[in-house]
Formats: C-alpha cells, sequence, structure tokens
C-alpha cells in the first residue's frame, strides 16, 4: 500500500528518536514517504496535493489533534469521494481526543502497533465529520468537535500561553478556564449567542455553545469530557450549550459532564446533563450559530479568531478511517 505519513515534529509527547521508530515500523509494512511540517497549515497542504495528485492509498498523520484536522481538511478539500485516501492517526499530542475516541491507545508506539495490525487484517471504518462554515472564509471540517463563546475563548488563552513559552498541560486548561471564567462575568449572564435550528424555535442567550462529532469532547487526563455523551461517528452532530453562568450552576453542570451517563428507563441513549441553564439536541443535521458580537471559535480545539455567525452541517461517512 502506498502511503504518506505526515510527521509534526513539534509533538508534544514523542522524541525525534521515537518518530524515527515508528516511521522504520510503519515502513517495515508499507511503501511510504515521509514529511515533516514546517508551517501552521502544512499538513493540510501535504495532503490535499496527496488527495489531488492520487499517488497513495492512505495517509498517516502523527501528531496531536491539530495536525489530524489540518490533515482531514487537505484530504476533504475537494469534499468526501472514494478517491480520497484513508486516514490513519498515530497520536502524538498532549491530549488526542481522535485517536483515543477511533478507540486507540493513547501512547504512540501502541498505537502504531494497533495500526500495523488493523493494516494486516484489513480494519477500517467509514465515520462522519462536522463542517463549520462562515460566509467569506473557508469551510472547516473539524473530527470532535467546534465551539463558538466561552470554551473556545478558554482555547484561545492557552493559545496565548503556549507562544508564550508555556507548556501545553491540563493544569494550564483549567488555569485558564478559571481566568476566563472571572473575567466574563458580564457575558456569563447574558450571552451573546442564539442557536437556529430548522422545525425549533430559537434559543437565544447562550454564553457558549459546542457541537460535538463524538463523545467523549476532550480529557482531562484520562477522564472523559461528556457534554453529548450521545454524540456518535455514525450520527450527525450533537450540540450542547448554556444560557447562564452562575457559581453554582457551573459546578454541577461540571459535575455532570466529568461523570458517566447511563440510560434512564430502559432508553438507548446515555443521558447527557441537564438543568434550568442547559440546550442540548441530539443528532442534527444543520444549525446555525450567530452572535450579537464577535466571539471566540475554535475547531478541534485550534482558535481560529471570532466569528459573528456559524453554520454547521453534520456528513456521514466522509471518510475511512484504519482502525
Amino acid at each position: 500500500m502506498r502511503a504518506l505519513l505526515v510527521v509534526n515534529p513539534k509533538a508534544t509527547t514523542t522524541s525525534g528518536r521515537t518518530r524515527d521508530v515508528l516511521t522504520h515500523a510503519l515502513r517495515s509494512d508499507l511503501k511510504m514517504e515521509v514529511a515533516h511540517t514546517e508551517y501552521r497549515g502544512h499538513a493540510r497542504d501535504l495532503a490535499r496535493q496527496a488527495a489531488s495528485e492520487g499517488a497513495v492509498d492512505l495517509v498517516v498523520a502523527l501528531g496531536g489533534d491539530g495536525t489530524v484536522n489540518e490533515v482531514v481538511n487537505g484530504l476533504l478539500a475537494h469534499g468526501p469521494s472514494e478517491r480520497v485516501p484513508r486516514l490513519a492517526v498515530v497520536p502524538g499530542g498532549s491530549t488526542n481526543v481522535f485517536a483515543r475516541a477511533l478507540g486507540l491507545p493513547n501512547d504512540p508506539v501502541e498505537a502504531t502497533g494497533a495500526l500495523l495490525d488493523a493494516l494486516e487484517h484489513g480494519r477500517e471504518r467509514a465515520i462522519g465529520l462536522g463542517k463549520a462554515m462562515s460566509e467569506g472564509l473557508p469551510d472547516r471540517w473539524f473530527t470532535f468537535t467546534a465551539g463558538l463563546g466561552f470554551d473556545a475563548g478558554v482555547v484561545g488563552r492557552v493559545e496565548e500561553q503556549r507562544r508564550a513559552g508555556r507548556r501545553s498541560t491540563h493544569a494550564l486548561y483549567i488555569n485558564q478556564a478559571l481566568r476566563h471564567y472571572v473575567t466574563e462575568r458580564e457575558h456569563r449572564k447574558n450571552g451573546p449567542i442564539s442557536l437556529q435550528i430548522n422545525g425549533h424555535e430559537a434559543v437565544p442567550g447562550l454564553v457558549m455553545a459546542i457541537a460535538s462529532n463524538t463523545s467523549p469532547w476532550t480529557f482531562l487526563g484520562n477522564r472523559p469530557v461528556l457534554p453529548s455523551p450521545a454524540a456518535s461517528f455514525d450520527t450527525d452532530l450533537d450540540v450542547f450549550g448554556i444560557t447562564r453562568m452562575t457559581a453554582f450552576g457551573t459546578a454541577r453542570t461540571v459535575r455532570q459532564i466529568l461523570r458517566s451517563h447511563t440510560p434512564a428507563n430502559g432508553g438507548k441513549e446515555p443521558l447527557g446533563p441537564s438543568g434550568k441553564h442547559v440546550v442540548s439536541y441530539h443528532d442534527v443535521r444543520h444549525f446555525t450559530l450567530v452572535s450579537q458580537e464577535p466571539a471566540p471559535f475554535q475547531v478541534d480545539g485550534d482558535h481560529l479568531g471570532d466569528r459573528s455567525r456559524v453554520s454547521f452541517t453534520g456528513v456521514r461517512r466522509a471518510l475511512r478511517v484504519i482502525v
């Protein structure tokens, strides 16, 4: 099988020696070229070129969720198609939400072994993805989440800290979330975001809104975060929002999204967070978020600046993944 390995040399949990070992292991089973990313967006460019030229059957992303997202957007630059190469992932970031949601080990060496086994036995699956669209800007595919409002503001603060030289750790995210909570006092009471779904009344006053393509949404260490526990690669998108973030209410919601959810009364779908200020929808094909003022926007943990209007759509069986 012809393959391209896209390596992020700045991946936080793999050393140069480890990446060399993984590359050698993959080359034992694949006719593989290796490309190292040199700038933001380079993984997207490499994957887009590979898909356009039709020179490879498989693109392997070795890096964190940002690298994976870029590769996916490159592969799907012209939309889903049977001609699009398959995707494989070797986790190398601090969290690796997408890889773990696929059931891959978080350790890159173990994940490489699982990938080689999947290739040997021909295991793959077609997964659904989300797509975010803003007028005048390129569409952006996402593998597990996109958010507008408070959560994206936290992501933006973390990225500022990383540019200043801080390491990406779970403690850094928690610290910046608490700081953001303190500074966003007015928005926590009167959110600027409105959720619009065809056939439903608009939901105004959202402080934050998160679109999930799978569950968990992210991890704190090994603890999954579950705002939309029924979200799945086999359905369309789930939406979770909060209309008011009081100290007591927020603490209650955080506890809910950090625990397991079991179906009630024999139901098939796991229960998500509930409460007076919680909004949730399951398996939604299309919806739009509109903000009265530009609000922070993130896709797969990547802060993309501020947006006033973002439309979302779920695309089933958008990409084939080696698992």
